[in-house]
Order: C-alpha cells, then structure tokens, then sequence
C-alpha cells in the first residue's frame, strides 16, 4: 500500500480495477448489456403507457379495407375513432404484405423489425467512434441500444408499430454511407423516405441548401418515380390523396395535443381555440434560418453525421405534428453529444458535453410533458408542457460541430515569431540538425502530409 492511501482507497481501487478487468472479458461485457437493457425494460414497463399497436392496427385495417374489402383506402377509420391511413398511396404499396398477414403476426414482425432497424441505426452512428476509441464493435453498439430503449420516442414507436425508425434508417444510410463512400446512388434513400412519408423532404431541402446537387436531383428524381408507380398502381387512392386526405387535418387529431412537440403544437397550447398561423411560420423561419447557417457549416467541416442530424431536429420543429414517437429522428443528436464529448480537447468540454448529453437523454424518457396534459394553458404549466419542444431548439443551437479536417500544407511549416527569437531559433534549429541528422542530410522543419507532421529531409552538397 502507497504512503498516502488509505485502506478504503485500496479497496476502491482494487474492486476499480477488477471491474475493469471483467469488463474486457466476452462475458463481462455480455453481463453489462444484459445488466443495462434490464434496468431500461424495467423502467419502460413501469413507466410506458400501453397502445396496443394503435398505428400498426390502422396500417393493418386500412390495407386489408382497400386490399379484401375493395374499399377506398382513405375511407377507413380505426373503430370507435377519427384515425385512418394518412400516408401516400407509395407507403400502402410497401405495406401491402400485411394483406397477407393477421395481425397477430404482424406484431411480431414490427417489433423484430423495430429492434433490427435500431440495431443497424445505431450501428452507423457509433462507426466512427467505435474506430477512433478502438472499442470493440457489437458491445458498443448492444451497449448503446440497451440504453436506447429507455428513449421515450423509441419506446413509443416501438409501441405504436410506427414507421419512423425505418425512414430514419433510410436518410442515415443514405447520407452516412452512400454519401460517405461517394456513391452516385446518394439520395436514393431519402427519396424512398420522402414517398412514403412526406417530412422527410426536409432532407431534400438540406441537399440544396449545402450545395449537393447531384444527390438532391437523385432524391427528387427517386420520389417522384415513386409517386408516379404508386398513382399507375392506385389511380383512385391517389387523387383522394393529393385532393382531399392531404389536407384534411380532422384525421390527425387535435394540434393543440399535448403529444404534438413541434413548434406549432407550442404556440397552439398558448391559445388552443385560436391558434396563431403567423406565429408559427414566423418561428419556422427563424429556425430555419439558423439551421441553414449552421448545417452549411458542418458540411463545410466534413461533419456529415452532424448535418444529418441537425436536419432531422429541423423536421420535427417545423412540422405541422409532431407526436412524441416522431421525436426518434431526435436520437441521432443526442447520440452525437457522446461523440463529440469523447472528441473534446478540454476536461471542461468534455465534461460540459457529457452533462448535455445527460440532460437531454433524461429529459427524452421522463414522459415529463404528459404531467399537463390537461393543464397546459397556463403561464406556469405551459413551458412544461412543451418541454420536447426546447429541448429540440436546444440541440439545434448547440449540438457542436467538428473541428474542419486539417489541410495538407505544401512544403515547410514557418511560424512568425518576435524579432528577438529569431536568431535563437536558427541557433537551436541548427543544434538540432548537428545532433540528429547525419552530416550529409538537414531536415526542414515539420509539414503536415495528408494531415500527419512529417519532416521531409533533403541532401546538402
């Protein structure tokens, strides 16, 4: 035992390290996860509130009402409700299997889906952490979604048998992948998302905006196909659509909803009776605005995962709705905090960041804003209830954004110093040469090659 330590510190350190060497074991890490995702089952199961597959069931009625009933697909409402299919005819053709399916088992393919689709999300967010750590790939990745499952809007869709995870495996894909690797299939996947759901054209839009022209046609280019197939498949159900289903709110539900955390649903709870239009478009454009700003500066940087993600807070900001399971295109910012905190040169940052990605986390699984569901009007409650809201602004402002990739300096590194140096630092750069170079070679001083410090040495006669 050292001089200074006590018996406790011993002990600590002793369990400290024994952890650690359990931890870089197969079985530890397997114990870890296991340990993990059952503390976040358990606090889902006590905390979640059950929905029995509302959206699934919808999607499942709705297709086997126009499929077997030869109904209009936009004429089918849930029993008992005002909710039916509110997705382009693209997405009831891609849902077309579940005319082949009760519903029973069609559960259980949305939920082995739903994990498969998280799995693989996760999986493209974390690569390039898990590279730069040197960490080992499938306990990285099980580890984080163990975590993820506590996620309020990943618990929701999960539970609703909603769609969004896959879109936002789509976009990722697209943009962290095929963008990555230079593919001239770019833009492919938000095209898809983009049929199937139409607020993912926000990503159309963040294409443009940073000057991605060829991967911005590609993506109009794919959803329009897509739209024009789905209207020579189901004529019908599309001019009900595009006409009338599109624009009739009464099938979404009440903007003013508590569950509804964009900035519209904000400014609705102010006045439900009467809710500003102005108002919110004036705000959309604020945002928007520095969004903008701020995703053409992360491109700039070579920050691609942060572009994305920004862009999908964007989405839910500024969509007319947005429920609470919606918010999983929310993750993706939050999981970046861990990156970009791991990345930090400073404790300060590091630490900063790590409390940043702590709150927000808590924040998206506490179920806080349905604390006043039924009282949101007042000046006290209302903030509250519209939590998701500010912390979505929140990440849009400050999420950071990596350092730009170095750039390659041709030929010798010079830095400026005071007169009065100078002559010092030849005398010292020449000792140097003296000492360490063979009498025939002198090195240059340091220049960065493909972004490493290199000395590049040249012969003297």
């Amino acid at each position: 035992m050292a001089q200074n330590e006590t018996p406790e510190l011993t002990l600590r350190l002793r369990w400290w390290n024994r952890a650690k060497e359990f931890t870089g074991t197969t079985r530890g890490r397997i114990t870890v996860v296991g340990l993990v995702l059952a503390v976040t089952l358990t606090f889902d199961y006590n905390l979640a509130q059950r929905h029995g597959f509302f959206d699934l069931n919808v999607y499942h009625g709705a297709i086997n009402y126009w499929v077997h009933g030869g109904g209009s697909l936009y004429d089918f409402l849930s029993p008992q409700t005002t909710y039916g299919f509110t997705y382009p005819p693209f997405a009831a053709l891609v849902m077309l299997p579940m005319a082949l399916l009760a519903f029973n088992p069609t559960i259980w393919l949305s939920c082995i889906a739903c994990v498969v689709a998280t799995v693989a999300l996760v999986q493209i967010l974390v690569d390039p952490l898990v590279r730069r750590q040197g960490w080992v790939r499938w306990y990285a990745v099980l580890l984080v979604t163990a975590f993820a499952v506590a996620f309020e809007p990943l618990r929701e869709t999960f539970l609703f048998g909603q769609v969004n995870i896959y879109l936002v495996l789509l976009v990722a894909v697209d943009l962290l992948v095929l963008m990555r690797r230079g593919s001239r299939f770019t833009g492919v996947g938000i095209g898809l998302a983009t049929a199937i759901k139409l607020t993912p054209a926000v990503f159309l839009i963040y294409l443009l905006v940073t000057k991605r022209w060829k991967a911005a046609i590609v993506g109009s280019v794919t959803a329009a196909v897509a739209t024009v197939v789905a209207a020579a498949i189901a004529p019908s159900a599309s001019r009900v659509f595009w006409t009338d289903a599109l624009w009739n709110t009464d099938r979404i539900g009440s903007v003013a909803f508590i569950s509804n955390q964009s900035l519209n649903g904000a400014i609705a709870r102010l006045n439900p009776g009467n809710p500003s239009t102005a108002a919110w478009l004036a705000s959309v454009v604020v945002v928007m605005v520095i969004w903008a700003f701020r995703v053409r500066k992360a491109v700039a940087a070579g920050d691609e995962a942060t572009g994305f993600a920004l862009t999908g807070v964007l989405g839910c900001l500024i969509s007319p709705i947005t429920w609470v399971h919606h918010l999983v295109w929310v993750g993706p910012a939050v999981l970046l905090l861990l990156d970009h905190a791991l990345a930090a040169r400073t404790k300060r940052r590091r630490n900063w960041l790590l409390a940043f990605l702590i709150c927000s986390f808590v924040l998206l699984c506490s179920r806080l804003v349905w604390a006043f569901s039924d009282n949101f009007g007042s000046p006290i409650t209302w903030p509250f209830a519209s939590a998701y809201v500010w912390m979505s602004l929140i990440l849009l402002f400050f999420t950071p954004i990596k350092e730009p990739a170095a750039v390659p300096i041709q030929g010798p590194l010079e830095v400026e110093t005071e007169p009065q140096f100078r002559e010092i630092d030849r005398e010292f750069a020449g000792l140097l040469d003296d000492e360490r170079a063979p009498a025939a070679v002198r090195t240059e001083p340091v220049a960065f090659v493909e972004g490493q410090p290199t000395r590049v040495a040249r012969e003297h006669p």
